[in-house]
């Protein structure tokens, strides 16, 4: 039975990648700077993961956005690099990413903890829901990949895998052989250090949206873990060794032989 299954698998995944040319590939790896130094091997398995990725979760397009083939693989490539070591299943429960041209503006209540609601309009780049979509801005997806620190769909993907464990928090579920409290103390160190410079107006190495809470403070570090693994580590070396255990990568040595 599992034979039959992985059969039938891998005879979806190939009538996915019927809807992309060589080309199509080509380009999407040109867009994408940060996917650089990976051997032949890895980077198929990454491929035949964005192909499963786009087989599991629909892509839906919203306030006119048409997105080429080109700019579906870039999307997909991105989602399945945090999980390339990990395994798709870690993006269980949920089954759309919804595209935007621009940033947007949700509109949901919000309660306070003095019991005050109101509703909340603020132009977001991307948004994860617990169990639900994520959703992109293509403007910023289009801007990032590029080595520069910022990629709205790593953040949003670390988010649910934060999510993994409930309410994000800062503390995705931890492979066996990680200590919980090793990745506390490396992350609370950091995030207070963060938030103090943040506090003093003081110019920051990395985005200082970091500081609002130790979940964008996860997400915002997976963002330079994969993007610009060199000053996540010259920053903060024992959160980028953290990630490194946990997303099973090291995107610094991979980078740095391919440069």
């Amino acid at each position: 039975m599992g034979a039959l299954s992985q059969w039938w698998r891998a005879r979806r995944i190939e009538r996915v990648s019927r809807m992309f040319s060589t080309r199509d590939w080509e380009s999407a790896w040109e867009a994408l700077p940060l996917l650089a130094g990976f051997d032949p091997e890895t980077a198929e398995r990454l491929e035949t993961l964005a192909l499963e990725f786009l087989r599991t979760k629909r892509i839906e397009c919203a306030q006119g956005v048409a997105l080429t083939a080109t700019e579906r693989l870039r999307i997909a490539l991105q989602a399945a690099l945090p999980v390339l070591e990990l395994g798709l299943d870690w993006y269980r429960g949920w089954y759309a990413v919804i595209v935007y041209p621009e940033e947007f503006v949700p509109e949901r209540e919000v309660m306070g903890d003095d019991g005050v609601v109101w509703i909340e309009q603020e132009a977001k780049s991307g948004e994860s829901w617990e169990q639900g979509p994520v959703i992109l801005s293509w403007a910023d997806v289009a801007a990032g990949g590029r080595g520069e620190g910022y990629n709205v769909v790593i953040h949003e993907l670390a988010h649910k895998l934060d999510m993994r464990a409930g309410a994000p928090n800062g503390c995705p579920p931890l492979h066996p052989g990680m200590s919980s409290a090793d990745w506390q103390r490396d992350l609370a160190a950091a995030y207070a250090d963060l938030c103090a410079r943040v506090e003093a107006d003081e110019e920051t190495a990395i985005d200082p949206y970091a500081s609002e809470s130790p979940a964008e403070f996860f997400a915002v570090t997976s963002e330079y873990f994969f993007e610009w693994p060199e000053l996540l580590m010259e920053t903060y070396p024992a959160v980028y060794a953290q990630l490194r255990a946990f997303y099973r990568q090291h995107p610094l040595a991979r980078l740095a032989a391919d440069a």
